[in-house]
């Protein structure tokens, strides 16, 4: 889960809703500045939204980007349902969908943080032909796992039984944080669907690695984590680092979620892969 530092949103950011065929969108755009390099998707991660990514959407719009991040179905502010598909291919087609909406038929870059990684490469494997490139923020080649510090089958287990407030203040018990930020959190954790949450919540449990089938798309890749990233292990984002072809950007300032830890530091480091593809 990222936690925005700040929920002012910057000049040039619009927030808005983009419909597709599948789906009704609550994103935030920021349109390309000068000469125009191309377009970029962002893909949040678990119980994540369009929130996570404000801070570089003005960022990469300053230097030609148009740029789109979303809330994915049933978080959030976007609309889902009990018996909705919630899985990986679902959400993969979703963001297919709304990049054709935003996009047309332009390739794009597209950008999976943490879970949303996991999407990203469904995406990728879906539809090569419609990116320009591929990069995974903070995550993994498949799932994270369940572990004594991060008990997801208890999550997955409460889900359902226990108001989704309640898992919220559990997780968030002896967390201190302006008081703006703590409310905007229990808002958007509760506000989720819990079908979604659980489905999302079950996939980083035990989604499949596809690192492989993801490197046979020959798609440009790029791998970066916070230098005290605290999800997959450092280890197992080397080797998929490894066999994409690349390596793993450290970014020194940031955890788990650079782009609202150091947004500078992260569009910075990964500017020169974007205009290269």
């Amino acid at each position: 889960m990222s936690v925005p530092q700040t929920l002012e949103i910057p000049a040039g950011v619009e927030v808005t809703r983009v419909v597709t065929p599948r789906c009704d969108h609550a994103v935030h755009v920021a349109r390309a500045e000068g000469s125009r390099r191309g377009s970029v998707l962002l893909v949040h991660g678990w119980t994540g939204s369009k929130e996570d990514f404000t801070p570089i959407l003005p960022l990469l719009a300053a230097r030609g980007f148009d740029v789109v991040a979303y809330d994915q179905r049933g978080q959030y502010e976007t609309p889902g349902s009990l018996d909705d598909d919630y899985s990986l291919e679902a959400f993969a087609g979703d963001a297919l969908a709304l990049a054709e909406a935003a996009f047309e038929d332009e390739r794009f870059h597209l950008l999976g943080h943490s879970f949303g990684g996991l999407v990203a490469q469904r995406v990728a494997l879906a539809a090569p032909d419609r990116l320009a490139s591929l990069s995974l923020l903070c995550s993994g080649p498949g799932a994270l796992g369940d572990s004594p510090t991060r008990p997801l089958k208890h999550v997955v287990a409460a889900i359902g039984q226990v108001p989704l407030l309640q898992i919220h203040q559990l997780r968030e018990k002896g967390v201190k944080r302006p008081a703006q930020i703590t409310a905007f959190l229990a808002k958007r954790f509760t506000s989720g669907v819990p079908a979604a949450l659980k489905a999302i919540t079950q996939h980083l449990i035990d989604a499949p690695d596809l690192i492989d089938d993801v490197a046979e798309t020959q798609l440009p890749c790029w791998v970066a984590r916070g230098a005290n990233d605290d999800a997959w292990p450092f280890e197992t984002q080397d080797d998929m680092a490894r066999r994409l072809g690349t390596e793993v950007v450290v970014l020194p300032s940031s955890a788990h979620s650079p782009a609202v830890e150091a947004p500078e530091e992260l569009v910075d480091a990964w500017l020169p892969f974007l205009t290269k593809h």
